[in-house]
Protein backbone atom coordinates (compact mmCIF):
# COMPACT_ATOMS: atom_id res chain seq x y z
CA UNK A 1 0.00 0.00 0.00
CA UNK A 2 1.37 3.82 -1.00
CA UNK A 3 1.33 5.94 1.48
CA UNK A 4 1.37 10.14 1.70
CA UNK A 5 4.91 11.74 2.73
CA UNK A 6 3.28 13.51 5.66
CA UNK A 7 1.79 9.53 6.82
CA UNK A 8 5.43 7.93 6.20
CA UNK A 9 7.11 10.47 8.36
CA UNK A 10 4.00 10.49 11.16
CA UNK A 11 4.75 6.89 11.17
CA UNK A 12 8.71 7.59 11.56
CA UNK A 13 7.41 10.00 14.75
CA UNK A 14 5.36 7.53 16.56
CA UNK A 15 7.53 4.78 16.07
CA UNK A 16 10.61 6.39 17.35
CA UNK A 17 8.72 7.78 20.10
CA UNK A 18 7.57 4.68 21.28
CA UNK A 19 11.20 3.51 20.72
CA UNK A 20 12.21 6.62 23.57
CA UNK A 21 9.37 6.28 25.64
CA UNK A 22 10.34 2.55 26.60
CA UNK A 23 14.25 2.88 26.17
CA UNK A 24 14.81 5.58 28.12
CA UNK A 25 12.01 4.46 30.55
CA UNK A 26 14.41 1.18 31.25
CA UNK A 27 16.99 3.17 31.98
CA UNK A 28 15.02 5.22 34.52
CA UNK A 29 13.71 2.35 35.99
CA UNK A 30 17.17 0.93 36.44
CA UNK A 31 19.20 3.74 37.55
CA UNK A 32 16.45 6.35 39.32
CA UNK A 33 16.29 6.56 42.98
CA UNK A 34 13.18 4.71 44.32
CA UNK A 35 12.70 2.90 41.30
CA UNK A 36 11.16 -0.74 42.08
CA UNK A 37 13.55 -1.21 39.55
CA UNK A 38 16.70 0.36 41.02
CA UNK A 39 20.05 -1.64 40.06
CA UNK A 40 17.81 -3.90 37.62
CA UNK A 41 21.55 -4.18 35.55
CA UNK A 42 22.91 -3.94 32.59
CA UNK A 43 21.44 -6.85 31.10
CA UNK A 44 17.71 -5.55 31.90
CA UNK A 45 18.59 -2.16 30.14
CA UNK A 46 19.81 -4.02 26.75
CA UNK A 47 16.43 -6.29 27.10
CA UNK A 48 14.23 -3.14 27.64
CA UNK A 49 15.68 -1.78 24.94
CA UNK A 50 15.22 -4.54 22.33
CA UNK A 51 11.68 -4.76 22.97
CA UNK A 52 11.79 -0.96 22.78
CA UNK A 53 13.22 -1.44 19.21
CA UNK A 54 10.42 -4.63 19.36
CA UNK A 55 7.37 -2.17 19.66
CA UNK A 56 9.05 0.72 17.52
CA UNK A 57 9.35 -1.26 14.56
CA UNK A 58 5.75 -2.70 14.45
CA UNK A 59 4.25 0.95 15.63
CA UNK A 60 6.30 2.51 12.27
CA UNK A 61 5.37 -0.13 9.81
CA UNK A 62 4.31 2.67 7.37
CA UNK A 63 7.68 4.52 6.91
CA UNK A 64 9.86 0.37 6.62
CA UNK A 65 10.47 1.45 10.46
CA UNK A 66 13.82 2.79 10.43
CA UNK A 67 13.76 4.66 13.75
CA UNK A 68 17.85 5.40 13.08
CA UNK A 69 19.17 8.09 10.65
CA UNK A 70 22.30 5.46 10.79
CA UNK A 71 19.97 2.85 9.41
CA UNK A 72 18.26 5.07 6.84
CA UNK A 73 22.02 6.64 5.52
CA UNK A 74 23.23 2.57 5.14
CA UNK A 75 20.01 1.66 3.17
CA UNK A 76 20.83 4.29 0.79
CA UNK A 77 24.71 3.45 1.10
CA UNK A 78 23.83 -0.03 -0.32
CA UNK A 79 22.71 0.92 -3.13
CA UNK A 80 18.72 1.00 -2.82
CA UNK A 81 16.91 2.90 -4.95
CA UNK A 82 13.62 3.93 -2.30
CA UNK A 83 13.71 3.89 1.28
CA UNK A 84 10.05 2.85 1.11
CA UNK A 85 7.07 3.10 -1.28
CA UNK A 86 6.68 6.62 -1.28
CA UNK A 87 9.80 7.80 -0.89
CA UNK A 88 13.11 8.04 -2.98
CA UNK A 89 16.08 7.04 -1.67
CA UNK A 90 17.80 10.42 -2.00
CA UNK A 91 19.50 13.35 0.19
CA UNK A 92 16.52 15.10 1.05
CA UNK A 93 14.40 12.01 2.07
CA UNK A 94 16.94 10.80 3.87
CA UNK A 95 16.95 14.98 5.98
CA UNK A 96 13.20 14.45 6.30
CA UNK A 97 13.47 10.70 7.94
CA UNK A 98 16.14 11.55 10.30
CA UNK A 99 14.29 15.14 11.56
CA UNK A 100 11.03 12.75 12.01
CA UNK A 101 13.04 10.24 13.78
CA UNK A 102 14.53 13.52 16.05
CA UNK A 103 11.18 14.67 16.48
CA UNK A 104 10.30 11.45 17.68
CA UNK A 105 13.28 10.63 20.25
CA UNK A 106 12.71 14.09 21.36
CA UNK A 107 9.23 13.28 22.17
CA UNK A 108 9.57 9.65 24.12
CA UNK A 109 12.24 10.94 25.94
CA UNK A 110 10.02 13.93 27.49
CA UNK A 111 7.26 10.67 28.13
CA UNK A 112 9.93 9.03 29.99
CA UNK A 113 10.38 12.11 31.89
CA UNK A 114 6.79 12.36 32.78
CA UNK A 115 6.45 8.79 33.68
CA UNK A 116 9.50 9.29 36.38
CA UNK A 117 8.85 12.99 37.62
CA UNK A 118 8.89 12.47 40.95
CA UNK A 119 11.76 10.23 40.52
CA UNK A 120 14.04 13.13 38.51
CA UNK A 121 12.71 15.14 41.59
CA UNK A 122 14.58 13.18 44.07
CA UNK A 123 18.52 14.12 45.07
CA UNK A 124 20.34 11.99 42.08
CA UNK A 125 24.04 12.64 40.80
CA UNK A 126 23.25 14.29 37.44
CA UNK A 127 25.13 12.39 35.73
CA UNK A 128 22.57 9.19 36.41
CA UNK A 129 19.83 11.69 35.06
CA UNK A 130 21.52 12.73 32.18
CA UNK A 131 22.11 9.20 31.79
CA UNK A 132 17.97 8.24 31.09
CA UNK A 133 18.60 10.71 28.04
CA UNK A 134 22.00 10.21 26.65
CA UNK A 135 24.99 7.84 26.16
CA UNK A 136 27.90 8.63 27.41
CA UNK A 137 31.45 6.61 27.84
CA UNK A 138 32.48 4.63 30.84
CA UNK A 139 36.34 5.91 29.86
CA UNK A 140 36.18 9.06 27.78
CA UNK A 141 38.42 9.04 24.65
CA UNK A 142 36.63 10.70 22.11
CA UNK A 143 38.91 8.90 19.46
CA UNK A 144 38.23 5.09 20.44
CA UNK A 145 34.64 6.25 21.85
CA UNK A 146 34.03 6.92 17.81
CA UNK A 147 35.66 3.53 17.39
CA UNK A 148 33.46 1.65 19.73
CA UNK A 149 30.45 3.53 17.94
CA UNK A 150 30.99 2.98 14.60
CA UNK A 151 31.58 -0.61 15.16
CA UNK A 152 28.41 -1.33 16.93
CA UNK A 153 26.04 0.93 14.50
CA UNK A 154 28.22 -1.05 11.70
CA UNK A 155 27.44 -4.90 13.16
CA UNK A 156 23.33 -3.10 13.34
CA UNK A 157 23.22 -1.72 10.10
CA UNK A 158 25.11 -4.82 8.10
CA UNK A 159 23.16 -7.90 9.76
CA UNK A 160 19.72 -5.51 9.29
CA UNK A 161 20.70 -5.67 5.40
CA UNK A 162 21.27 -9.67 5.68
CA UNK A 163 18.13 -9.99 7.75
CA UNK A 164 16.30 -8.28 4.62
CA UNK A 165 17.79 -11.73 2.77
CA UNK A 166 16.52 -14.17 5.03
CA UNK A 167 13.78 -16.06 3.72
CA UNK A 168 11.93 -16.65 7.06
CA UNK A 169 10.98 -13.47 7.29
CA UNK A 170 11.08 -13.16 10.83
CA UNK A 171 9.97 -9.59 11.33
CA UNK A 172 10.89 -7.43 14.47
CA UNK A 173 11.85 -10.05 16.80
CA UNK A 174 15.50 -10.83 15.26
CA UNK A 175 16.14 -6.74 15.18
CA UNK A 176 15.28 -6.88 18.65
CA UNK A 177 17.49 -9.61 19.36
CA UNK A 178 20.17 -8.03 17.22
CA UNK A 179 19.75 -4.87 19.72
CA UNK A 180 20.12 -6.76 22.85
CA UNK A 181 23.26 -8.60 21.50
CA UNK A 182 25.26 -5.34 20.50
CA UNK A 183 24.04 -3.69 23.72
CA UNK A 184 25.22 -7.01 25.93
CA UNK A 185 28.64 -7.21 23.36
CA UNK A 186 29.64 -3.67 22.17
CA UNK A 187 27.56 -1.68 24.45
CA UNK A 188 30.00 -1.05 27.50
CA UNK A 189 32.04 1.34 26.67
CA UNK A 190 29.70 3.87 25.37
CA UNK A 191 26.28 2.94 26.60
CA UNK A 192 25.67 1.94 22.39
CA UNK A 193 23.47 4.98 21.26
CA UNK A 194 24.05 3.53 17.59
CA UNK A 195 21.76 6.06 16.76
CA UNK A 196 22.41 9.72 16.33
CA UNK A 197 18.11 10.33 17.09
CA UNK A 198 18.24 8.24 19.95
CA UNK A 199 21.11 10.32 21.38
CA UNK A 200 20.28 13.88 20.35
CA UNK A 201 16.52 13.94 20.53
CA UNK A 202 17.04 12.83 24.27
CA UNK A 203 19.59 15.20 25.02
CA UNK A 204 18.46 18.30 24.00
CA UNK A 205 14.87 17.01 26.16
CA UNK A 206 17.13 16.97 28.69
CA UNK A 207 18.54 20.42 28.53
CA UNK A 208 14.94 22.25 28.16
CA UNK A 209 13.47 20.11 30.99
CA UNK A 210 12.75 21.21 34.44
CA UNK A 211 14.81 18.83 35.99
CA UNK A 212 16.21 19.95 39.51
CA UNK A 213 19.73 19.79 39.81
CA UNK A 214 20.19 18.13 36.38
CA UNK A 215 23.60 19.52 35.41
CA UNK A 216 25.01 19.70 31.98
CA UNK A 217 23.79 17.99 29.31
CA UNK A 218 27.51 16.95 28.14
CA UNK A 219 27.73 18.83 24.61
CA UNK A 220 31.37 17.90 24.53
CA UNK A 221 30.30 14.23 24.00
CA UNK A 222 27.12 14.65 21.73
CA UNK A 223 29.25 14.89 18.47
CA UNK A 224 30.14 10.92 18.94
CA UNK A 225 27.08 9.29 18.81
CA UNK A 226 26.22 11.58 15.73
CA UNK A 227 29.20 10.89 13.90
CA UNK A 228 30.11 7.44 14.82
CA UNK A 229 26.74 6.07 13.93
CA UNK A 230 26.59 7.68 10.61
CA UNK A 231 29.98 6.31 9.64
CA UNK A 232 28.79 2.82 10.81
CA UNK A 233 25.79 3.10 9.78
CA UNK A 234 27.51 3.95 6.06
CA UNK A 235 30.00 1.09 6.05
CA UNK A 236 27.72 -1.34 6.77
CA UNK A 237 25.31 -0.07 3.84
CA UNK A 238 28.58 -0.34 1.53
CA UNK A 239 29.51 -3.75 2.82
CA UNK A 240 25.89 -4.90 2.32
CA UNK A 241 26.11 -3.79 -1.22
CA UNK A 242 29.11 -5.85 -2.22
CA UNK A 243 28.28 -8.79 0.17
CA UNK A 244 24.80 -9.50 -0.06
CA UNK A 245 23.21 -10.21 -3.41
Amino acid sequence: MDYTVAEVLLSEVLGTAILLLLGAGVVATAILPASKGNGGGWLLINFGWGIAVFAGVYVAFKSGAYLNPAVVLGVWASGADTFNSTMDANFVNFLLLSAAELVGAFLGAVGAWLAFKKHFDLEAAPGTKLGVFATGPAVRSYGWNLVTEIAGTFVLVFVLLTFAKNPAQMGPLPVALLIVGIGASLGGPTGYAINPARDLGPRIAHALLPIPDKGDSDWSYSWVPIVGPLIGGALGGLLAMAYVV
